[in-house]
């Protein structure tokens, strides 16, 4: 049963990177879990949830100031990009990287604003996604992992590097 959960976890895991919710670097994140520290993926993502919704919330709160300081707003967006780059969500690194470009665009404020606030919410938008995707594959991590700390077996650890080895 443990096996099959392993391998329903790793099946999962992948199908996030076909759709290109993920890249190399979550497999690389993977990797770093083992008996000394369990719950590291787990513990990785949740941060990045919990850092992700502090900053759009910056973000929603600086664009909806009287007077915009596109400043702020990159250096958010700049902190969004390196958190979801960190634990390889992709398309929320890619919209950052879209919505960064904009900011350059402030010659023209009232344009500027716009563009911005539409790529916040593609911004928000793939953030929902690539976490209800990620609470979904923690789902099946824990239950991998129930009824002992750590399922690091030979046949996870298998399926990882072959997992690394087609993200290639």
């Amino acid at each position: 049963m443990e096996v099959q959960l392993q391998r329903s976890y790793l099946e999962y895991s992948k199908s996030l990177f076909r759709e290109g919710l993920l890249d190399a670097q979550f497999v690389e994140l993977q990797m770093l879990r083992d008996e000394s520290n369990p719950d590291f993926v787990m513990e990785v993502v949740t941060l990045f949830f919990e850092d992700s919704q502090r900053i759009l919330n910056q973000l929603s709160n600086t664009l909806n100031d009287q007077s915009v300081d596109f400043k702020k707003v990159d250096a958010n967006v700049h902190h969004l990009k390196g958190s979801s780059s960190s634990i390889g969500a992709l398309r929320v690194r890619n919209a950052c990287i879209a919505f960064r470009s904009f900011c350059d665009a402030q010659n023209v404020e009232a344009y500027a604003l716009l563009l911005c606030l539409t790529c916040l919410q593609q911004i928000k938008q793939e953030y929902l996604l690539v976490k209800n995707k990620l609470e979904a594959l923690l789902r099946v991590l824990g239950a991998a992992d129930c009824g002992s700390r750590w399922s690091g077996s030979r046949v996870e650890r298998l399926l990882l590097r072959r997992m690394r080895q087609l993200c290639r």
